[in-house]
C-alpha cells in the first residue's frame, strides 16, 4: 500500500451529512478530510427536495443560510402523508420549507467546505479499516491508506463502515417497493396523486414542461438491481392502465420502506452519522434533515475530544441525544407510510388525521415535530429552555444590535448574560466560551411550549442548544461549563 499523510478525522462519504460534519470540524480547527466515491456532487436520480426550518436554522447559525435561500423556493406548508400543514405561525425566523434539490444543496455545502480548505479525495472509497487504542488505519481504493484519530461513516444506508465495525442494524424489512423517475411521455397523463393498496402514486409536471416526475409502486417481491424503463412501464400500467408512452428517462431509481437504525452510533474510534445510522421511507422528507443535524451535534464534541478540551466520554452524549431523535423520525415515517396506502379503513384513518390536523393544537404539535423545532435533549431538570434550541433573538449589545445566531457563526459556545453587564466571570473557561453581555426585551417563545420565563443568562452550545439557563449566581453554571466544555483552567 501507499502511505499517505494522516488526518485527525477521516469522513467516509461526501453527501450532506459528511459535508456538514467536515465544515463543523474545520471551523474548530480540526484536520479533517473527506473520502468520496463520486467525481463531483452530481447525483443519479432524485433525493431530498428541500430543507426544513430547523435545518435552515442550523445553516443560519453558521452564516451560510442565504446561500441556499437565494436558490430555492419558499413555501409555508409542510406535509404529513398527504395532509398539508400551515407552518407560518411557528416561532422561528425561518417559518417555511425551502424547496431545493439535494444536488444543489450538496454543491453549496461543498463550496463552503472548500472555502474552509478541507481536502476531498474523490473517486475513492474506504474499503476497510483497523482501529487500535490510539487511532484508525483507514484503507482506500487505489491502494492508499490514512492514519486517523477517528473515522466517521457518512456513507449511506448500505454503509461499509457500519458493517465492517460489526454494528447491528435492527429494524423492519421492506413492505413497499417504489420507483421514482423523470421521463417524457407521448400522451398527457392523469396529473396528481392516487392512493392504492401499494402506496401513494404520483404524476407531476416538471419545470421544463416536457418531463414528468413519476412515483409509482411495484408489487414488492424483493427486487434488486437497477430498474429499467420496462419495469417503470409495467408499474405505470398496473396503476393507471397505461404507461402514457413513457420514454427517454433522465433517471429511474428504486426505494423501499425498509426502516432500520444502528444499535450503536459508535464503536470506539469509529462513528456513524446520517443514513449510515438510520434509514426509512422518504415520506416526510426527514432523511437529509436529521443527517445534517447529526453532523452538527457530533462535530463540536469530536473537536473538543481531539483537542483535549474534553474527555472521550463526551462522545457518549452523541448517541444519547441523537438516537432518540432518529427513533422518533422512524416511528413517524412508518405511521405516514401506513397512510399512503388505500383501503376503506385507511381512508377513514386518513380523513380522521386530516380533521385533527385542521385543529390548531395538533397541527402545531405535528408541525414542530416534522420541522425539527421541538427537539429536546434530556439534560435533566431546570429551566424550560434546557436541552432545547435557543431562539434567534434580536439582541442589543454595546457594539450595536445583533442576531443571536450570528454569535454562533464560528461554532463556539456562547454564554449570554442578559443581566447586569460584567456580572459574570468565567475566566477559567474564557479560552473556550465566549461571554456576551446583551439586552433583550421581547418574549421567549418556544414551539409547542409557547412563552417561557426569560432567563438571566443562557449557556449555548455550538449546535445552538441550551446547556444551562438561569441566574448567574446558580452554582449549576460552573457544573454545566465543566460538563460540556471541559474542566476549568488552572
Amino acid at each position: 500500500m501507499n502511505a499517505s499523510t494522516g488526518h485527525a478525522v477521516v469522513i467516509a462519504g461526501g453527501g450532506p451529512t459528511g459535508l456538514m460534519l467536515a465544515g463543523e470540524l474545520a471551523l474548530a480547527g480540526v484536520d479533517v478530510a473527506i473520502v468520496e466515491r463520486r467525481a463531483s456532487q452530481e447525483l443519479d436520480g432524485s433525493r431530498s427536495r428541500g430543507l426544513y426550518p430547523r435545518t435552515i436554522e442550523v445553516l443560519d447559525q453558521r452564516g451560510i443560510a442565504d446561500r441556499f435561500l437565494i436558490q430555492g423556493q419558499v413555501t409555508q406548508r409542510a406535509g404529513f402523508s398527504g395532509a398539508f400543514l400551515d407552518i407560518s405561525d411557528l416561532p422561528t425566523r425561518h417559518n417555511y420549507v425551502l424547496a431545493l434539490g439535494q444536488q444543489r444543496c450538496e454543491e453549496i455545502l461543498a463550496g463552503w467546505v472548500a472555502e474552509l480548505a478541507v481536502p476531498t479525495y474523490r473517486e475513492r472509497e474506504v474499503t476497510g479499516f483497523a482501529q487500535d487504542v490510539t487511532g484508525v488505519d483507514v484503507e482506500l481504493s487505489e491502494g492508499q491508506w490514512f492514519r486517523a484519530d477517528y473515522l466517521v461513516g457518512c456513507d449511506g444506508g448500505r454503509s461499509l463502515i457500519r458493517k465492517a465495525a460489526g454494528i447491528e442494524f435492527p429494524g423492519w424489512d421492506p413492505s413497499i417497493n417504489s420507483l421514482i423517475a423523470e421521463v417524457e411521455m407521448d400522451e398527457e397523463p392523469e396529473w396528481g396523486l392516487r392512493y392504492t393498496d401499494q402506496g401513494t402514486q404520483a404524476l407531476g409536471r416538471l419545470e421544463d414542461g416536457k418531463r414528468v416526475g413519476v412515483v409509482v409502486s411495484e408489487l414488492y417481491a424483493g427486487q434488486t438491481g437497477e430498474p429499467t424503463l420496462h419495469d417503470l412501464s409495467e408499474a405505470l400500467i398496473a396503476v393507471w392502465g397505461t404507461d402514457y408512452g413513457a420514454h427517454s428517462p433522465t433517471y429511474i431509481s428504486r426505494f423501499t420502506d425498509m426502516t432500520r437504525q444502528a444499535a450503536s452510533y459508535r464503536d470506539r474510534r469509529v462513528l456513524l452519522a446520517g443514513d449510515a445510522a438510520h434509514v426509512h421511507y422518504p415520506v416526510g422528507g426527514q432523511g437529509l434533515q436529521i443527517g445534517v443535524q447529526d453532523a452538527v451535534n457530533l462535530g463540536w464534541k469530536l473537536a473538543q475530544v481531539i483537542s483535549g478540551t474534553s474527555r472521550e466520554g463526551l462522545l457518549d452524549t452523541y448517541q444519547a441525544e441523537r438516537h432518540p431523535v432518529a427513533a422518533r423520525v422512524l416511528r413517524t415515517t412508518m405511521a405516514q407510510t401506513a397512510l399512503t396506502r388505500s383501503d376503506p379503513r385507511i381512508e377513514a384513518l386518513r380523513d380522521t388525521m386530516a380533521e385533527l390536523l385542521g385543529l390548531d393544537e395538533p397541527r402545531k404539535w405535528i408541525a414542530a415535530m416534522i420541522t425539527g423545532l421541538d427537539i429536546h435533549y434530556d439534560l435533566g431538570e431546570g429551566h424550560p429552555l434546557l436541552g432545547r434550541r435557543v431562539p434567534d433573538l434580536d439582541l442589543v449589545t454595546a457594539g450595536g444590535p445583533v442576531r443571536l445566531f450570528t454569535l454562533l457563526h464560528q461554532a463556539r459556545p456562547v454564554l449570554l448574560n442578559l443581566g447586569e453587564p460584567d456580572g459574570l466571570d468565567i475566566t477559567p473557561w474564557a479560552d473556550r466560551v465566549r461571554l456576551i453581555d446583551a439586552g433583550y426585551a421581547g418574549p421567549w417563545e418556544l414551539p409547542v411550549l409557547g412563552a417561557v420565563t426569560a432567563p438571566a443568562a443562557v449557556l449555548i452550545r455550538p449546535d445552538g442548544y441550551v446547556a444551562w439557563a438561569g441566574d448567574p449566581a446558580d452554582p449549576g453554571l460552573a457544573d454545566a461549563l465543566t460538563t460540556w466544555f471541559g474542566p476549568p483552567a488552572a
